[in-house]
């Protein structure tokens, strides 16, 4: 590891002896994450195989009773409905995964960010290489989902190239936000509150059903929360019918990402450096 750092700072001129540049201690930070992870790709599979299960039975299965639903002012089968919803949800998952249970014990119990800040790194490197990694799992789960739905046939535009794009998006904004909330954890019990607050988001984002379904106080209460807007923004780019709707999805999930950056950082001051 000493030596990894002192070739990442030997690679940033502008650095200082003995400093390592922010884009140098990301790349370590990941790399260190898939050296850990190299025996144990198996656990990746879990948070793919879930909206791709959830897919097939929901998507296809009930799909095969339900007509479908209106997305942009035409008709799309309840399949192609369902399938962006999953998209964002495997974003979803792969960030808060990695951002939550490993960050927490790499915390509180590896103590692992008290050993990198005995090297050059500080805490905003910790805080970027971490939610780049949660980031880039989700961001892998969505792209092997995209396939999954372009193998099926529900993909119907050419704006879904863009779904990669909002799929790295959803990821950094979960991963900061969950990063932030698991530096408030005390112990794996507290973790019953991340899946009170997953469960929800998953089943009412407007992943299954339109959002018109709900009364109008519940839709603009559904219409506030993150994943609901990670869900509009993959449905309108996979179905090719981007809006204002769009928009306003992206500029949510960057102040989203941005808040839990800033939190993250000053959480992991007060606890690592006081």
């Amino acid at each position: 590891m000493s030596a990894a750092l002192g070739t990442g700072a030997g690679a940033g001129a502008a650095e200082a002896p003995g400093q390592v540049g922010p884009w140098a201690a990301v790349r370590l930070l990941v790399l260190r994450n898939l050296i850990s992870y190299r025996r144990a790709w198996k656990l990746f599979l879990s948070g793919f195989l879930e909206p791709v299960f959830y897919l097939f039975s929901i998507g296809i299965g009930v799909g095969a009773l339900v007509d479908g639903f209106t997305v942009g002012g035409r008709e799309v089968s309840y399949a192609a409905f369902v399938a962006p919803g999953m998209l964002a949800a495997s974003a979803f998952n792969g960030a808060l995964l990695d951002s939550t249970y490993n960050v927490f014990f790499k915390l509180k119990y590896l103590k692992l960010y008290d050993q990198i800040l005995a090297t050059p790194m500080t805490t905003r490197d910790v805080a970027r290489g971490e939610i780049a990694w949660g980031q880039l799992r989700g961001s892998l789960y969505a792209v092997a989902f995209l396939l999954v739905m372009l193998a099926m046939g529900l993909v119907e535009s050419w704006w879904a190239l863009l779904a990669l794009p909002a799929a790295v998006l959803i990821g950094f904004a979960f991963s900061a936000v969950c990063m932030a909330a698991t530096t408030w954890m005390r112990n794996f019990q507290d973790f019953d509150k991340i899946t009170l607050v997953q469960l929800p988001l998953f089943l009412f984002s407007a992943t299954f059903f339109p959002v018109d379904t709900f009364a109008a106080p519940v839709r603009w209460l559904v219409e506030c929360t993150p994943l609901y807007r990670g869900v509009v923004l993959c449905r309108e780019l996979t179905l090719g019918a981007p809006s204002v709707a769009s928009l306003v999805s992206v500029v949510y999930l960057l102040a989203m990402g941005a808040v839990g950056m800033v939190v993250v950082r000053r959480r992991l001051d007060r606890l690592l450096l006081t």
